[in-house]
């Protein structure tokens, strides 16, 4: 499969600066575990975001529910 490859215009000070941080990784490595942990750490401030708005008591429901739709829909 033959890859096709594009240029991403920064700084030559951010440049410097991620190719401190990506070490011996290729660029795309590099590059897609930055987005990987970006991800991650969206999805666990959304998670805290989330826990700060719903109780107890709504979790218990939540799961009450999910495990109803299990047992009707055989999951």
């Amino acid at each position: 499969m033959n890859k096709k490859f594009t240029t991403i215009s920064i700084s030559e000070e951010t440049k410097k600066k991620l190719e401190s941080e990506k070490g011996d990784m290729s660029w795309d490595d590099f590059l897609l575990l930055l987005m990987n942990e970006y991800r991650k750490k969206k999805a666990e401030k959304g998670i805290a975001e989330l826990r700060n708005l719903i109780t107890n008591e709504d979790i218990e429901k939540i799961e009450e529910s999910h495990k109803k739709m299990h047992e009707i829909f055989k999951l």
